[in-house]
């Protein structure tokens, strides 16, 4: 059953990935009213993730961010599969978000087109759209849908259009994005897209400053927010989005821009020891897990 909502968009939609990232397309889908379901391995996260996220909607509800009636139906219109194949076929979106891994998404997107979407995204931040169409049959309805994290707060999609990708797979990934309440912005598959750039290399720069002792992580953060009108400080936003995620990220944009992407060496320790930032309870912040 395909569902109309504001924006032109329908369908059912599909969220390969229950992590911080997924989890947080998955609610916009849903609380836009799509059906929507999250491929998860792990049972036991697969198991909270819609509790979860009908917790999020009640507290969006009460903040008076998100219409009561659509917090109260967000949990019937989610759904949580252990694998790909468990996808129903011929859904309207399926979006990836995996962990930037090159190999790891070109399997989950392999997997994916098998189930013959209308619209095949990945969710990356720096890798190629293009090397990733290089394994699919319909590269022409593939394309990037980069969200923000936190996802249910921060208002732009950037949608990356690869070599191959059709003038329908853009207008599309485009409808989408307005249907979710976000504004969109296009751009051509080069690494790291547009905001990825701007991001990592600010983010790379405060973690060292923090090396060399220039500030404390939550002044060099205040600063960002308080001077440059940020909403977060880059060091509290990457230990929300994983240390691990920027560090792969790191990894691969250096071996493309060379050293001014290279992973700072606080980053290089902090994974080491297992600090991966907020899902852990300390990255360069302790949290409350």
């Amino acid at each position: 059953m395909s569902v109309s909502v504001a924006g032109g968009a329908t369908g059912r939609v599909a969220v390969i990935g229950g992590g911080t990232m997924g989890r947080g397309i998955a609610y916009v889908f849903a609380a836009a009213g799509l059906p929507t379901t999250v491929v998860e391995p792990d049972g036991e996260r697969g198991s909270a993730l819609i509790g979860e996220l009908a917790e999020r909607a009640r507290t969006g509800a009460d903040k008076g961010k998100l219409d009561p009636t659509a917090a109260d139906r967000l949990p019937e219109l989610l759904d949580v599969v252990p694998d790909v194949s468990d996808l129903a076929a011929g859904l309207d979106l399926v979006v990836e978000s995996v962990p930037e891994i090159p190999a790891l998404k070109a399997e989950v997107l392999t997997a994916a087109e098998a189930r013959e979407p209308h619209l095949l995204a990945s969710n990356t931040s720096s890798i190629s759209i293009d090397d990733l169409a290089g394994t699919l049959a319909r590269p022409q309805s593939f394309l990037g849908m980069h969200f923000f994290n936190p996802v249910w707060s921060l208002p732009l999609v950037e949608v990356v259009r690869g070599r191959a990708s059709d003038e329908r797979a853009i207008t599309t990934a485009q409808d989408y994005a307005t249907t979710i309440g976000k504004d969109s912005i296009v751009v051509r598959d080069v690494p790291g897209f547009a905001t990825s750039r701007l991001d990592n290399i600010a983010a790379f720069e405060a973690m060292r400053m923090v090396e060399e002792e220039v500030a404390t992580a939550a002044d060099i953060d205040k600063a960002a927010v308080l001077a440059y009108g940020h909403p977060i400080g880059p060091l509290r936003l990457s230990d929300v989005v994983g240390l691990d995620v920027r560090l792969d990220i790191a990894r691969h944009l250096s071996t493309v821009y060379g050293e001014r992407y290279a992973a700072p060496a606080i980053l290089e320790r902090l994974v080491e020891q297992g600090h991966l930032g907020r899902k852990t309870g300390q990255g360069f912040y302790r949290w409350d897990r």
